[in-house]
């Protein structure tokens, strides 16, 4: 059987053997639909099939295995979307490499084990196969790498605008304090906004080096001390109730609460999910935290009602390196100026705790942040070197 005819008469057993390898070999697959795994895989395949079929030169050949070829044919900018829509769903380089890997690797073993003769014109196929999948990976990887681009280029524009609120502030601040005919009060006024500026600006800064030091490799330093799991959930409960006294929130607790954990740490990612639950949440329905704990991890969920996280959104919701378009605005989203940290360092002190963080966001149930810590958490630092930063809970 011709390699043509095969491509375009198994379609189907190819997509299925690729998806079950692409689940094994790449985490952000793991939890993607059928289509959106499969995505333009079927019709790249279909126009590499009939590219095949085209007559071209030796340096036309030489160019598209070498990924440079000139051409818009239809698998190219198949390809191209490709490549964009994986860097959407938080696919890096590497796993959007093994994709193709994958997919070029099932293609040949499932095309041998159904009679692919080594004959000059099967091997003629399987070189012009290989010459089609080459032009679409560079072409995806082209387009993973200008949207990638343009999203670093998005993040330090965000990180300005959202550097200067607080300058500003400070610099109005700075000139009232020298004033010398200034009221007592309006002095007080300003040195509070002053100093809630100075600690927003170190926020940023702390969340914008942690990042980097997370994307170096060296991850987050957490130091878990024997601790009451419940104590702290109810000191940050207590202070996201104090900040936002026209907000319902509720707090209940289940089993025993205590093990080893950073407390710092975890008022971080504590802040930060009942901040995120706050904002974007129905502000006429309560946002609620509860912690459990069972025999072998200890749990903190909080969930709220409102407009559901999109399922484009949920397979990227950790990463501030993608900007998930939003069809429209509404009073209680994330503004489109914000570095958008948080969720990433939470579910990274997180991870550096043994533990996970999952997501479930219906219209009926509403959306859920579920913490799960282990119990024999261990630290991931040695104590001497870790920061030890108590973040204050801010927008994220």
């Amino acid at each position: 059987m011709s390699l043509i005819d095969f491509l375009r008469g198994n379609l189907e057993p190819i997509l299925v053997e690729f998806e079950a390898v692409a689940r094994t070999m790449i985490p952000p697959a793991e939890t993607m639909s059928v289509g959106a795994l499969r995505d333009h895989a079927n019709d790249i395949l279909l126009a590499i099939a009939n590219d095949m079929e085209t007559a071209q030169t030796e340096p036309e050949r030489l160019r598209k295995s070498r990924g440079g070829a000139t051409s818009t044919d239809a698998s190219e900018t198949l390809a191209t979307a490709h490549g964009a829509m994986r860097q959407l769903a938080g696919f890096n380089l590497n796993q959007l490499g093994a994709e193709f890997r994958a997919l070029r690797a099932t293609v040949l073993r499932q095309w041998q084990a159904a009679g692919g003769v080594a004959d000059p014109l099967s091997f003629e196929q399987m070189i012009r196969f290989n010459e089609g999948m080459d032009q679409a990976l560079a072409e995806s990887i082209a387009a993973y790498s200008e949207r990638m681009t343009n999203a670093r280029d998005m993040f330090l524009a965000v990180l300005g605008h959202d550097l200067r609120s607080p300058l500003g502030a400070l610099s109005g601040c700075i000139q009232l304090l020298d004033a010398p005919a200034s009221a007592p009060a309006v002095r007080a006024r300003a040195a509070g906004i002053a100093n809630r500026s100075v600690s927003a600006i170190n926020q940023m800064i702390t969340d914008l080096l942690e990042y980097t030091r997370t994307r170096l490799g060296r991850g987050i330093e957490v130091v878990p001390v024997a601790g009451d799991f419940g104590a702290l959930c109810q000191q940050v409960f207590d202070e996201a109730r104090a900040a936002h006294p026209r907000r319902t929130l509720t707090y209940q607790t289940f089993g025993d609460l205590a093990f080893p954990f950073d407390a710092a740490r975890m008022r971080q990612v504590l802040a930060n999910l009942i901040g995120n639950a706050v904002q974007h949440g129905d502000p006429s329905s309560p946002v609620t935290l509860e912690a459990r704990g069972d025999p072998d991890f200890v749990s903190a969920t909080v969930a709220n009602r409102g407009e559901p996280i999109s399922a484009d959104s949920m397979q990227v919701i950790f990463d501030p390196m993608v900007q998930v378009a939003k069809s429209e605005t509404k009073a209680d989203e994330r503004p489109a100026t914000s570095l958008g940290l948080g969720l990433y360092i939470a579910r990274e002190i997180v991870n550096a705790h043994g533990g996970r963080i999952e997501v479930a966001s219906t219209r009926e149930s509403g959306t859920s942040f579920a913490v799960r810590l282990p119990r024999t958490a261990k630290a991931t630092a040695n104590p001497a070197s870790t920061s030890a930063l108590k973040p204050q809970p801010r927008r994220v």
